[in-house]
C-alpha cells in the first residue's frame, strides 16, 4: 500500500467507528420504542489492492475496513410464533368475551335471574289455588306473569344488542385490517426502493413486522418473505398484500340477529363478493364464530342459540300453561280460555303476553267442579317440578351457558401466556440492550480515537516526506 493509500485506509476506519457510533446512539435512542429491533453494523476487511504491473512488489497491506451492512437482529421464526399466538388470542378473546356478555344477560344464579322468575310464577299459581276466584292472589299471579314475559323480552332485547355490538366491531376490525394491509403494500414498496439502491430499511421492516402482527391478531393468515425484500400476507390461502398491492375485504350476511334471508356474517373479498376469506384465527372470526345463526344442534354462534333458548322457553311456558288452563274453568265457569298469547310477528321472547286481567280471566279449577275448585292451578303449579319442565330446560341451558363460558375464559387465558412467552422470546433477541449498547458506543469511540491517532501519524510523516526531505543539516 502507498503512504497516500495508507491515509484513505485511516479515513475508511473513521469513518466505520463513526457509523458504530451512530447506529449505537440509533438503538440506546429507541430502547423504549414498541417493535424495535436492534442493528448491529456488519464490518468486513478490505484486502490489498491488486498489483498494477510490475510496480507492486512483496507483501502487501491491506486497504482497511469496509461496512458490509448495517443487521437487523430480528428472528423470523420468532417474528411467526408471535404471529400465530396473536391470531390465537385474537379469536380466543373474542369468544370469551361474548360468553361473558351472555352470562350477564342471564343473571344466574341470583334473585333477578329468569330461575327466580319461574319459582315466584309457580308459587303465585298455588296461592290462586288455595284462594280461587280471590283477587289479591290472582294480582300477584298476574304481574308475576308480566315481570317473568318482561324479563324474557328483556334478555332477548339484550341478546340482540349484544349480537349488534359484535357485528358493528367486527365492521371496525375489517376497517383496520384492511388499513393495514394498505400500509403494508406501501411500506413494501418502500423496502424495495431503499434495498435496490443498496440502503438499509431496518425501520421501515420493523413497521412493517408491527403491521404484520396486527393483521395477524384480526384475521390470522401466513406472511412470506420474497427475495426483493417484500412480503406476501395471505388470508386463506389467498393473497391478502402482494408486493405493493393490497387486496380489500368487507363484512357481508345479516345486519341484525333476527335476520335470516341475509345468510350468516361473513368476510368476503371486496372484488369477489361471492368467495369467502378463509380465516384461521384473529378476532375476526372469532366474532363471525359468535354471531353465526342457530344450527339446530345448538351448536351455532353462542349468542343466536342463547337467545333462541329464551324464544324455546316463552314458546314451552306458554303452551304447558295453556293446554292445562284451557282445559280448567274461571269462578264463573267459563272455560277454554287462554293464559299466554304469543305474537306470531315477533320473537316468541319478545311477544309472550299475559291474557287475564284480573281473577276473571283465570281457570284456577276443573272443569264442573265448582266455583271453590282450585285442582287446575295447582296442577299448573307443578309443571316446573315435572320431568322436562321449562325449568330444567333452562337450568340445563345456564349449567351448559356457565360450562362455556369457563372453558372460553381458560382457553383466553391459555392464549395469551402462549403469546406472552412468545413475545418474550422476540423481544430477549430483538430488544435493545443498554449495557451492550454503551459497551458499543465505547468500543466504537475508542476505534474512533485509533483511527484519527494513525490519521495523524501517516500526516506527519507526510509532511516529513514533502516538506522536509534535502533539508538534513540545514
Amino acid at each position: 500500500m502507498s503512504t497516500f493509500g495508507a491515509l484513505n485506509a485511516s479515513y475508511r476506519g473513521l469513518v466505520a467507528a463513526r457509523q458504530a457510533m451512530d447506529l449505537a446512539g440509533q438503538n440506546i435512542d429507541n430502547v423504549g420504542t414498541d417493535g424495535y429491533t436492534r442493528q448491529r453494523i456488519d464490518q468486513s476487511a478490505l484486502g490489498p489492492a491488486a498489483p498494477a504491473g510490475l510496480s507492486a512488489t512483496g507483501p502487501q497491506v491491506g486497504q482497511g475496513v469496509s461496512v458490509a451492512r448495517i443487521e437487523r437482529l430480528g428472528n423470523a421464526l420468532l417474528d411467526a410464533s408471535v404471529r400465530t399466538t396473536a391470531a390465537a388470542v385474537g379469536y380466543t378473546s373474542q369468544r370469551s368475551t361474548a360468553y361473558q356478555g351472555i352470562e350477564d344477560t342471564l343473571q344466574e344464579p341470583g334473585g333477578d335471574g329468569i330461575s327466580a322468575q319461574l319459582q315466584s310464577f309457580w308459587a303465585a299459581w298455588q296461592d290462586v289455588a288455595n284462594q280461587p276466584g280471590e283477587p289479591a292472589p290472582a294480582t300477584v299471579l298476574i304481574q308475576n306473569a308480566k315481570q317473568f314475559a318482561a324479563k324474557l323480552s328483556g334478555g332477548f332485547t339484550a341478546l340482540s344488542g349484544q349480537w349488534s355490538a359484535t357485528r358493528s366491531d367486527a365492521e371496525g376490525m375489517v376497517r383496520s385490517l384492511n388499513d393495514a394491509a394498505r400500509q403494508v403494500a406501501a411500506l413494501n414498496k418502500g423496502i424495495r426502493s431503499s434495498l435496490a439502491a443498496g440502503s438499509p430499511a431496518n425501520e421501515l421492516i420493523d413497521a412493517r413486522n408491527r403491521l404484520t402482527e396486527t393483521i395477524a391478531s384480526l384475521a390470522g393468515g401466513t406472511v412470506r418473505e420474497e427475495a426483493d425484500g417484500t412480503t406476501t400476507v395471505y388470508l386463506g390461502g389467498s393473497a391478502l398484500v402482494s408486493g405493493d398491492t393490497a387486496r380489500a375485504v368487507q363484512l357481508a350476511g345479516a345486519v341484525s340477529m333476527t335476520d335470516t334471508a341475509s345468510g350468516a356474517p361473513a368476510l368476503v373479498w371486496a372484488d369477489r363478493p361471492a368467495v369467502a376469506v378463509g380465516l384461521d384465527g384473529g378476532t375476526i372470526a372469532g366474532a363471525l364464530s359468535v354471531l353465526a345463526p342457530t344450527d339446530g344442534s345448538g351448536t351455532g354462534g353462542a349468542i343466536a342459540e342463547a337467545a333462541a333458548q329464551y324464544n324455546a322457553l316463552a314458546t314451552s311456558i306458554a303452551n304447558a300453561v295453556n293446554t292445562v288452563h284451557g282445559k280448567g274453568q274461571t269462578t264463573a265457569g267459563t272455560t277454554g280460555l287462554p293464559f299466554f298469547a304469543l305474537d306470531p310477528a315477533v320473537p316468541a321472547a319478545q311477544g309472550l303476553s299475559v291474557v287475564p286481567t284480573g281473577a276473571s280471566g283465570i281457570a284456577s279449577g276443573a272443569a264442573g267442579a265448582g266455583a271453590l275448585d282450585g285442582s287446575t292451578a295447582d296442577a299448573i303449579s307443578q309443571l316446573g317440578a315435572r320431568p322436562g319442565s321449562p325449568d330444567s330446560k333452562w337450568s340445563a341451558f345456564v349449567a351448559a351457558t356457565g360450562g362455556a363460558a369457563k372453558s372460553a375464559l381458560q382457553q383466553a387465558n391459555l392464549t395469551d401466556t402462549a403469546a406472552s412467552n412468545a413475545k418474550s422470546a422476540q423481544a430477549s433477541g430483538a430488544s435493545v440492550s443498554l449495557d451492550e449498547e454503551n459497551t458499543n458506543l465505547l468500543a466504537a469511540q475508542h476505534a474512533y480515537q485509533a483511527a484519527a491517532r494513525v490519521l495523524t501519524a501517516i500526516d506527519q510523516a507526510l509532511d516529513t516526506l514533502i516538506n522536509h526531505t534535502g533539508t538534513a543539516g540545514l
